[in-house]
């Protein structure tokens, strides 16, 4: 299992932004849903790596959160709500996002679980993501929110509902590195399964 423990940079500054954040993860298929276990923390464990990617790097997009990402097993039966689970999944995300309060990460995210350089090698690849997602525009992410991965034909649709041009589009999407993005994410999700798969 993958825990995500997500806390906020700074709330004194921005004010309470975990509403929102959980508003933006509400799509994803979690085992126990993601929500505030703390203040300005927001907790969710997910039963796939590919869920994990997407996560953090919803969380990444912003660059308001610090995102740790425990790979480890969660203590049965589940509960329904985050703060009443317990397990080493959680003592992991717990470590790794803990390690990001004191660091100077370009990038805050970290991966913590049972073997350190599979880890490792996870959390260097979701640090490039990262990287890429954090460094679009505003204007950028109004093209790339409104496209679907993997289908095909939809930039001209896209540029009519936003009055822009189908270069402008295409542009946009080379700019943003969207489709590198989305071909480099199994890659991350692969390795994040590794951790748990290593003998």
């Amino acid at each position: 299992m993958f825990t995500l423990t997500i806390n906020q940079r700074d709330s004194r500054r921005d004010g309470d932004l975990v509403p929102k954040l959980l508003k933006d993860l509400r799509h994803i298929p979690a085992l126990i849903d993601f929500d505030r276990s703390v203040e300005d923390e927001v907790q969710g464990i997910v039963d796939s790596s590919h869920q994990a990617v997407e996560s953090a790097l919803i969380a990444l997009r912003s660059g308001q959160w610090y995102v740790g990402i425990g790979v480890g097993p969660i203590n049965e039966p589940l509960p329904n709500l985050v703060k009443d689970a317990s397990g080493h999944g959680l003592v992991y995300a717990r470590r790794a996002v803990e390690c990001l309060r004191y660091g100077k990460e370009r990038v805050p995210v970290a991966v913590d679980g049972p073997y350190a350089d599979q880890a490792a090698e996870a959390e260097a690849v979701l640090r490039l993501l990262g990287h890429i997602v954090q460094e679009r525009s505003v204007a950028e992410w109004r093209v790339l929110d409104l496209l679907t991965p993997g289908v095909r034909g939809q930039q001209k649709a896209v540029a009519q509902e936003l009055g822009i041009s189908t270069q402008a589009v295409s542009r946009a999407v080379a700019r943003a590195q969207w489709a590198e993005e989305h071909a480099a994410r199994p890659a991350a999700a692969r390795l994040l399964q590794l951790i748990l798969e290593v003998r």
